[in-house]
């Protein structure tokens, strides 16, 4: 397949994962076909531009399109919202890039910058364009705007936080020995489990998912950190989206709610980043320690061949 057919076949995918994905988005709207505070198709964009480039952009706007002509949205609404849709996550890929963000996301840095750049900065983009498509088109009335733009940038920018470190970090999520295999799969369905309980349990028991956090961060980073996050995340939506997790109002389930999602995402990236980062500056010690006692004992070996005119083995130079 030459590269032309390759770039139409990965535009074609894109597009179809981001209509697919975002009818499972709207299976989880609190308001049916309103509220949805976990945008999947976001996170796949992003994902989709820093695995493949800038030049699968069509694939976001053809999935974007046909998402919101599927919700009988106006034409004209429609047009514009798939351009906010299409704008955000080149914005996000734009600004990643620029600013050299890595996609193992294996430095606090690449953290930070999915999180302020990727995630609460770029998706503003697609809020301001999207709610204002809807006000120009006569869906709400101007007194709904602020509360229908916070929560399409806070469903926007969940959906990158959560569901962008999966998708990046997924080719790497099975390579690990038996034993660690059998531990990542314990701690994934302990964390299904858990997360099932906790969302659904009337007493206040959400920080019993935390541990399983910070036990994927320290033991596996990304690759077993970001699936449990999404896990939980998907819990408490589902849960919200059948009442267990509601509040006295719409708003303060959704305040709630994305407080809740936020800690999780930031604690598994943020932690899983951190963790990386640490052990890849152990190994680089332990690398010039290495390469230090090389030198030296080349060095001895050396001066033992000047003093005494033959090659002395390094265990002996020492000792000489």
């Amino acid at each position: 397949m030459n590269a032309a057919l390759r770039t139409v076949a990965t535009i074609a995918v894109v597009a179809l994962a981001y209509f697919a994905t975002a009818q499972v988005g709207l299976v989880l709207a609190l308001v049916q076909g309103q509220v949805t505070p976990l945008w999947l198709p976001t996170g796949i964009s992003v994902a989709a531009l820093l695995f493949f480039g800038r030049g699968i952009w069509p694939g976001i706007a053809l999935g974007a399109f046909a998402a919101n002509i599927a919700l009988t949205a106006p034409l004209f609404s429609a047009v514009l919202i798939t351009a906010g849709n299409t704008a955000a996550p080149l914005l996000a890929w734009y600004l990643l890039t620029r600013f050299g963000f890595r996609p193992a996301i294996d430095r606090l840095k690449d953290a930070l910058l999915l999180v302020f750049a990727g995630a609460l900065g770029a998706m503003l983009v697609s809020a301001l364009v999207g709610t204002m498509a809807l006000r120009i088109g006569g869906v709400i009335p101007w007194r709904d705007v602020p509360a229908v733009m916070s929560v399409w940038w806070t469903g926007d920018a969940m959906g990158v936080l959560v569901f962008t470190p999966l998708l990046l970090t997924l080719p790497k999520q099975w390579r690990a020995p038996p034993a660690r295999l059998a531990e990542a799969v314990v701690l994934l369905v302990s964390t299904a489990l858990v997360a099932s309980f906790v969302t659904t349990s009337s007493e206040r028991l959400l920080f019993l998912v935390f541990p399983m956090l910070i036990w994927a961060a320290l033991r596996f980073q990304h690759a077993i950190a970001a699936p449990c996050a999404a896990i939980i995340s998907v819990a408490a939506v589902m849960s919200a989206a059948g009442g267990h997790f509601s509040a006295s109002s719409l708003l303060t389930t959704m305040i709630v709610l994305q407080a809740f999602n936020g800690s999780v995402a930031l604690t598994s990236l943020i932690l899983a980043a951190i963790t990386s980062e640490r052990n890849e500056a152990k190994r680089a010690i332990e690398r010039a320690c290495e390469q230090l006692a090389a030198t030296v004992a080349r060095s001895q070996e050396e001066n033992a061949r000047r003093r005494f005119g033959r090659v002395v083995p390094p265990g002996q130079a020492s000792a000489r």
